[in-house]
C-alpha cells in the first residue's frame, strides 16, 4: 500500500527532503534540519519563495522552526509546534537563540526601549507570541534584548488560559485574513488553533487537521440540539466555536471579521452558499 504524505506537514520536495524520510520519499538529497527561532513579532510561512505567494501561516515571535535550506532570501522551514511546512523570509530567524520563558496574553502589547509608555514603541506583539524576560524594572518586563513590556501583558509559558471560548472572544471584530494568526488578521482555523494554544492544547494548523485530531463527536439534528460552549463546529474547510449551545464564534469571508451570529443561520448559510452541511461537531476532552 503506498502512503500519501500530507506535503502541509512533511518537509519534501523534489530535490530536497528532512533526513528523517529517508526511504519514504525520493530526493537526490536529505538533509538535517538547523533549530531556529522566530525574532521578528510574526512572519509569513508562504507556499513558495516569493512575496507574492499564497500565504499558509504565521510564525509568531519565539516560535522555533526546523530549516532545512537558506538561499537568496528564504528559508524552506517546518514549525515545530504545528509542523507546517513552507518559506518564511530568512531575516525573520535567528539560531542560538534562547526559548522564550513568557507568552503575550493581551490581544496585542507594545514593545519599549524603556520603562514608560510615552516612549516611542519598537514593535508589537500578538497574543501567543513568546519573549524572553530577563528582569524586571517597575510595571515593566525587562527582556533579553533590552525591550520593555508591560508586565500585566505576560504570563510565564507553563501558565495557561482556564477557558479558550473567552481568549478565541477577544477576537471579535478583528479583519479576516487568509492564513493569518495574529491580532491584525486571522482565518478560521488560526483562531481556534490560538484560542486553544492560550489554553496550553497543542492542535493542528488547518480545519481538516483541527477535525480529523481534536475532541470526540457528538450527535447532532437539525435542531443543533445538545449542544454546549466550546463544541466545534466543522464544515469541508471551516471550522467555528461555539460561546453558547446556539451561537457560533468564526472568523469568516462572509462579514470579514471575527463575528458572532446565531448557529442556525450560520449553518443555513453556509451549506447553501458557501462549504455545504455541517460535516462534524467535535467536543473537547
Amino acid at each position: 500500500m503506498t502512503t500519501i504524505l500530507d506535503r502541509r506537514i512533511t518537509p519534501f520536495r523534489p530535490d530536497l527532503a528532512a533526513r528523517h524520510l529517508a526511504g519514504q520519499v525520493e530526493a537526490p538529497r536529505f538533509v538535517d534540519p538547523q533549530a531556529m527561532r522566530v525574532i521578528v513579532p510574526s512572519a509569513p510561512l508562504r507556499r513558495e519563495p516569493r512575496l507574492d505567494a499564497p500565504l499558509d501561516t504565521e510564525a509568531l515571535a519565539g516560535e522555533l522552526v526546523e530549516v532545512y535550506e537558506q538561499e537568496e532570501g528564504w528559508a524552506w522551514v517546518q514549525l515545530a509546534g504545528d509542523g507546517y511546512v513552507g518559506y518564511l523570509p530568512d531575516d525573520a530567524l535567528r539560531a542560538d537563540q534562547p526559548a522564550p520563558t513568557h507568552r503575550v496574553t493581551a490581544l496585542r502589547t507594545f514593545v519599549y526601549p524603556g520603562p514608560s509608555i510615552k516612549l516611542a514603541p519598537l514593535a508589537m506583539l500578538s497574543l501567543n507570541a513568546g519573549v524572553v524576560v530577563a528582569a524586571m524594572n517597575g510595571d515593566f518586563a525587562v527582556l533579553g534584548d533590552g525591550g520593555h513590556i508591560f508586565a500585566k501583558h505576560l504570563t510565564p509559558q507553563d501558565r495557561h488560559e482556564p477557558d479558550f471560548v473567552a481568549v478565541a472572544e477577544r477576537f471579535l471584530g478583528v479583519p479576516y485574513l487568509w492564513g493569518g494568526k495574529t491580532s491584525l488578521g486571522l482565518d478560521c482555523s488560526g483562531l481556534t488553533q490560538l484560542a486553544l494554544a492560550a489554553a496550553g492544547v497543542a492542535s493542528p494548523r488547518d480545519s481538516d487537521m483541527l477535525e480529523a485530531a481534536l475532541g470526540r463527536a457528538v450527535a447532532f439534528d437539525e435542531d443543533l440540539s445538545g449542544l454546549q460552549r466550546g463544541d466545534l463546529v466543522f464544515w469541508k474547510g471551516h471550522v467555528g466555536i461555539l460561546t453558547d449551545p446556539d451561537t457560533l464564534l468564526h472568523a469568516n469571508g462572509y462579514t470579514m471579521t471575527v463575528h458572532r451570529e446565531p448557529l442556525k443561520e450560520a449553518r443555513d448559510r453556509i451549506r447553501d452558499k458557501s462549504f455545504g452541511a455541517i460535516t462534524s461537531i467535535k467536543r473537547l476532552g
